[in-house]
C-alpha cells in the first residue's frame, strides 16, 4: 500500500509519496498552499497514486501542545478524509524542516520534511 506525506504550512504545502510497498518515503512535490485548490491537487494525487494512507504532520511545541497552525492542520485533515474517503493519521514533525534543509535545497524543502515526517510513520508502523 502507497502511503503520503504531509508537511502542511501556511504558505507551502510538502507532499512525499511511498514505495508501494510501504517501505520508503520519497519527496515529491511542493505545492504553494491556496486552500481548496491545494486540497482538490492532494485529493486527486491521492486517487492517481492510489494512496491508501495519508499522514499529515502534527504541529507541537515542545511541551506537546499544539502550535498555532495545528487548526489549520485538522481542519484540512478533515476535509481530505471527506474527499478522499481513506484513513489520516499524525506523525509527530519535531525539527523536521530543520533536518530537511540539512540534506536538500530550498525548492524542496517541505516535500523533504514531509518525506521525514512519513518515514518516521513507516519506521514506527
Amino acid at each position: 500500500m502507497k502511503y503520503l506525506g504531509i508537511d502542511y504550512g501556511a504558505k507551502r504545502i510538502g507532499l512525499a509519496v511511498s514505495d508501494a510497498g510501504g517501505r520508503i518515503a520519497f519527496p515529491r512535490k511542493v505545492l504553494a498552499n491556496e486552500g481548496e485548490k491545494s486540497l482538490r491537487y492532494v485529493a486527486l494525487l491521492c486517487e492517481k497514486e492510489a494512496v491508501g494512507e495519508v499522514v499529515f504532520g502534527q504541529s507541537l511545541d515542545y511541551k506537546g501542545r499544539p502550535n498555532p497552525i495545528q487548526t489549520q492542520i485538522e481542519n484540512w485533515k478533515l476535509k481530505l478524509e471527506k474527499l478522499c474517503h481513506i484513513p489520516v493519521y499524525y506523525q509527530q514533525e519535531v525539527l523536521t524542516s530543520f533536518e530537511a534543509a540539512r540534506n536538500t535545497g530550498k525548492e524542496m524543502l517541505d516535500a523533504s520534511a514531509a518525506a521525514l515526517i512519513l518515514q518516521s510513520y513507516l519506521d514506527r508502523i
